[in-house]
Order: C-alpha cells, then structure tokens, then sequence
C-alpha cells in the first residue's frame, strides 16, 4: 500500500489532547502526514483496528511509513523519535548529553504533572485540579523566569509539549480564577511566543476548521 504522505497519526478532533503536541512538531519539522481522526464517542480508540496498532487503546499513535510502516505511541515518545530521526539539523532537540537529560525531564513533567491534572479542569472547574494547574503554571514560571526556553536556550519539544494544554488552561480553565499574565508573567510570555509561530498556527487553523462540522 502506497502512502502520499510519510505520517499517519491518529487523534480525535476536538479537545487539546496529546495527539496535537505530534502535529505541532510534524509541522515545525516540515514533515508530511495526514491525520486519522478517531471518534471518541464511538469508542473507535477501542476498535481492534486501532489497538492493533496501540494495544493502550489511547491516542496519539503515528505510523511511520517510510521506515517500514513504524509504529509508535505515547506522545513524548512520538516527539522523541520524530527529533531523533528527522530533526537532522537539531533545531528542536539538543546534542549536550546533560541537556537531553533536562529535555527528557521536562518531558516526563509534562506528561505526569500537567497533562493529568489539566485535563481534569476542562470543562469542570474542579478546585482541585485548578489549584494544580497553577501549581505547575508555578514550577514553570520559577524556571521560565531565569531563562527564554526550558532547554538549550531555544524552543525545543520540550516546550512543544506543554502547547496544548497551556493553552486551554489559560484561556478557558483558570481564566476566571487567576490573573495568568499578570501571576505568571514569563509563563504567559512563553507560551505566546510559542503560539506565534507558524506551524503552531497552521495547527490551531487545522483544529478550527475540524470543530466547526
């Protein structure tokens, strides 16, 4: 079977999710895919179509094509194999041993400490999970505020990572529950020069245009 493009990952249409963190990146890398939207209400992440390829059950997974038809899942996994293979001229990556380590962290601190408890403010507003979210927002800020990016002095899947969540977070979760440009000044800062860029437009364009069916 031929594919026109290199990528097929597979995601849900709406929501942050982690699916969109490998867009981010595939976009930002100039790699060319075409998404497979799962409809969660019909549990089609549940399918044995799909756990064939993810026995998780969960998104994202993403098909490598011209690797053999590769298959991997779990998001940061995801990025970390698209940087390491594709990113030739490490643009989103770093090549200092310590640094990776610290790259790697971050990875691991988005995917236990933010997107778990993010996930549970949107829509409800748990007090909970909000007083969480700013506790991260917090942990961020102490670091955003001594330096630009979280790695390597530029902005690498590292922060790539934190794009959705933060996102929602900031403009719906705790918009009415903390002033986050005015508490976490270099967070909010970070993060609009993340959505800035192109690529992260071109994706945020993507998800526009798919919720509006």
């Amino acid at each position: 079977m031929s594919h026109g493009k290199q990528f097929t990952p597979y995601t849900y249409t709406t929501g942050p999710m982690a699916g969109w963190k490998v867009v981010f990146v595939l976009e930002e890398l100039g790699l060319t895919y075409e998404s497979v939207y799962l409809v969660f209400d019909k549990l089609e992440h549940e399918s044995p179509e799909y756990t064939k390829l993810n026995p998780n059950g969960r998104i994202p997974a993403l098909v490598d094509h011209k690797n053999g038809d590769f298959v991997i899942w779990e998001s940061d996994a995801i990025l970390l194999y698209l940087v390491d293979k594709y990113d030739t001229e490490k643009r989103l990556t770093v090549t200092d041993e310590k640094e990776r380590y610290s790259l790697i962290q971050w990875l691991f601190f988005q995917a236990s400490g933010q997107g778990p408890y993010f996930g549970q403010a949107v829509p409800s507003a748990i007090e909970r999970y909000r007083k969480e979210v700013l506790r991260v927002f917090s942990v961020l800020e102490s670091v955003l505020s001594k330096q630009e990016w979280l790695v390597g002095g530029k902005p690498t899947i590292a922060d790539f990572s934190f794009i959705s969540w933060n996102h929602v977070a900031i403009n719906f979760a705790v918009k009415d529950y903390a002033d986050v440009q005015k508490d976490y000044p270099a967070l909010f800062s970070w993060h609009q020069k993340l959505v800035s860029r192109d690529s992260v437009k071109r994706v945020f364009a993507i998800q526009e245009s798919l919720n509006k069916h």
